[in-house]
């Protein structure tokens, strides 16, 4: 039964892998524009070239854009993997060490969705594909 299960759900596994980039690549986004922008959710924007909200938020537009469109996916991933890594180490680890204690849970999946599509790729719908 889990073979036959296996079987079909393979011949669309690089379709969903496109899809869980743009899923990740939108969101990723929406941070970025959060910050610098304060849309879409509401609150206050970095100041300009404030370090580091201002540079992250930056990063997180370009890297957003990028992986979104499947262009330059792997390279896009691993940039923005890095970024998250560095905010939960900087922002969110010396409150605590657990991430559901410090709120440090969107960086550390930011960090391993990202950190999936820099091994495996974009999938079948990218930029780069065409």
């Amino acid at each position: 039964m889990t073979d036959q299960l296996g079987t079909r759900v393979d011949t669309y596994s690089t379709h969903m892998l496109s899809v869980f980039r743009i899923v990740v690549g939108l969101l990723f986004l929406m941070h970025g524009t959060s910050k610098l922008f304060g849309w879409p959710a509401a609150g206050g924007t970095a100041e300009m070239f404030a370090w580091p909200t201002w540079w992250a938020g930056l990063i997180e537009i370009i890297v957003g854009v990028l992986v979104t469109l499947g262009l330059f996916t792997r390279a896009a991933a691993f940039i923005g993997a890095g970024q998250m890594a560095i905010a939960y180490f900087w922002q969110h680890f010396p409150t605590d060490f657990w991430p559901i204690n410090n709120g440090g849970e969107p960086a550390v999946l930011f960090c391993f969705a990202l950190l999936l599509l820099v091994f495996t790729g974009p999938g079948a719908w990218a930029l780069n594909r065409r």
